[in-house]
């Protein structure tokens, strides 16, 4: 069932957020307001008095995993994304804080995210904290804080948005997978290419070891 779908209405069990995330930290999970009751002033609220990014998925709070490692990961490849954007004037590249909202109660942070011109009517860009945008392509940055359940729902979140291409990273395996569906993948090893097919024409990150240790 789609994340919109769900009601925020409803408090969350224990066994709720294992269904949905797997075993995940419990300190990723905020308690206040209780998971099931959060809003969109609650994650901006928590930002802003805790520098602290935390994602909202029906109404559940959850932090998101973001080490120094990671952060230092989603610079680099930000800044290769955001040159090649600019140099073609493909559109706009969003760093790892960028705020997206998909879909009514369903706010992602992507670490790194390309939003093309065509989502941009006339090249303006929304004002607010929370952009009602979906990007064309989403980057995540994975850690060991982050479950496969947890994945593979985001992964689900983002295309049934309209996402046309997800990029994990996995910077222990040195690899890169890139989904055009959620079942549909390509894995890219250290020390092949990573492209951005149809929606990055041209764009070639020569080595994927270049994102890793």
């Amino acid at each position: 069932m789609a994340v919109s779908a769900e009601t925020s209405a409803n408090i969350w069990t224990a066994a709720d957020l294992l269904e949905r995330f797997g075993p995940i930290p419990l300190h990723r999970v905020r308690t206040h307001p209780p998971p099931g009751t959060a809003t969109e002033n609650d994650l901006i609220e928590v930002q802003d008095r805790e520098d602290r990014l935390c994602e909202l998925i029906g109404g559940t709070l959850l932090e998101k995993t973001v080490g120094s490692y990671e952060s230092f990961l989603a610079g680099v490849l930000f800044r290769w994304l955001a040159n090649y954007i600019a140099e073609k004037d493909l559109g706009i590249a969003l760093p790892p804080d960028g705020m997206l909202r998909l879909a009514p109660g369903l706010v992602r942070i992507p670490h790194v995210s390309f939003i093309s011109w065509q989502r941009l009517p006339g090249r303006s860009l929304p004002s607010g904290e929370i952009w009602r945008l979906v990007p064309d392509l989403a980057v995540e940055i994975l850690s060991k804080g982050n479950t496969p359940q947890e994945m593979d729902r985001k992964l689900r979140d983002y295309f049934a948005a309209g996402v046309r291409q997800v990029w994990y990273v996995y910077p222990d395996a040195r690899e890169v997978r890139a989904y055009t569906l959620p079942e549909q993948f390509t894995t890219v090893s250290q020390h092949e290419i990573l492209n951005g097919g149809d929606v990055l024409p041209g764009f070639a990150l020569a080595q994927v070891r270049q994102l890793s240790t």
